[in-house]
């Protein structure tokens, strides 16, 4: 759900007509705005780790053989963009463990 979230919010401050939207649902929708990002959370963690399995199969020099999103990557060659990548993806990995951690609610 958290990073369904983030990413609403980024959306949400990149247009302002969606960040009325969003502020309005807070209010009157909660649970269905919670449900939306948990939706979200899950289809951007999947792109997410489909795109950084690609980049390193490409790195390797290995074909992507199960990969399920298609994308237009080159290889990264700077070791700034690398450890950033690789940065980005531990935030991913613990964001999910911490989303894991929480205690499950039935509302």
């Amino acid at each position: 759900m958290t990073l369904g979230a983030t990413s609403s919010l980024v959306e949400s401050l990149q247009d302002t007509r969606k960040r009325d939207e969003n502020l309005q649902r807070l209010t009157s929708d909660f649970d269905g705005l919670t449900a939306e990002w948990v939706a979200k959370g899950e289809t951007t963690e999947q792109e997410a780790r489909s795109f950084v399995d690609t980049l390193l199969q490409q790195m390797a020099g290995t074909p992507a053989s199960n990969a399920t999103v298609t994308t237009t990557a080159t290889p990264v060659t700077t070791t700034a963009l690398q450890t950033e990548l690789k940065t980005l993806t531990q935030e991913i990995i613990n964001l999910r463990e911490e989303i894991e951690k929480l205690p499950k609610t039935s509302n």
